[in-house]
């Protein structure tokens, strides 16, 4: 007869250990599965294969998480409003994909109102540096002539985008970013971009929560669809609206 399925939090010690499975992840505080390890870029690239990610505070281990349910945005059902619309026309922005990745990590790392400090440490934003040198994490600029004015970044693996953070200086920007990034992801054939946590903003743009054990499956099906880690351009440039 089988005991209870154990629960996370796990300890990660030394620097081979591996993570357990998802589903000894806590459910309060929801989808906590293990603790300690390292930010190297082969533990990073396991994680993101298994649907784990690393979030914590300053004077926090490194904590990892599978939260259930999981929000994700499937590229065809990307929802963009009527006023979000108009400004596409507009084009007021001029958006680019990875052209300043360590700029736009520092902009989302950067204390927000009402915000208690951020989650991207150094040694969280070095991390993620290391990754976009070897090619798997990318970001999308959004520039008023040359100033940054709104951006997001995040891991891809396979055909699965994992969003990390995204900062906005100016109405919309972050979200025409992300438009644009949904928009040639799909031309790519990314068949999910997971959004982690749900939020209004991401809610407002056709992000929505399934089961943990779905979301796995996906990630485990795109991760086996090669798409070679570099440097991302656009290869359609422009809004139709």
């Amino acid at each position: 007869m089988n005991g209870p399925r154990p629960r996370g939090p796990f300890w990660l010690e030394g620097v081979t250990a591996g993570f357990p499975p998802v589903e000894y992840a806590l459910e309060d505080p929801n989808g906590l599965l293990a603790v300690g390890g390292d930010l190297s870029a082969a533990r990073l690239l396991d994680a993101y294969r298994q649907g784990i990610f690393p979030w914590y505070s300053e004077g926090q281990p490194i904590l990892w998480w599978s939260p259930d349910p999981r929000t994700v945005l499937f590229p065809e059902r990307l929802r963009i409003s009527r006023s979000l619309r108009k400004t596409l026309r507009k084009q007021p922005f001029r958006i680019t994909l990875d052209s300043a990745f360590g700029a736009v990590i520092r902009a989302c790392a950067a204390p927000r109102p009402q915000q208690n400090g951020t989650w991207i440490l150094p040694e969280v934003e070095a991390a993620y540096l290391r990754l976009h040198h070897l090619g798997h994490a990318h970001s999308v600029e959004a520039w008023i002539d040359d100033e940054l004015v709104g951006g997001l970044y995040g891991v891809a693996i396979g055909r699965a985008f994992f969003g990390e953070s995204m900062f906005s200086l100016r109405t919309d920007a972050s979200k025409v970013a992300f438009v644009q990034l949904v928009r040639q992801l799909a031309a790519w054939g990314f068949g999910v971009i997971d959004c982690q946590i749900h939020s209004t903003h991401l809610a407002s743009l056709g992000a929505e929560s399934i089961p943990r054990h779905r979301f796995n499956s996906l990630v485990a099906d795109y991760r086996q669809r090669p798409f070679p880690p570099g440097r991302w351009q656009l290869s359609e440039e422009g809004f139709d609206g």
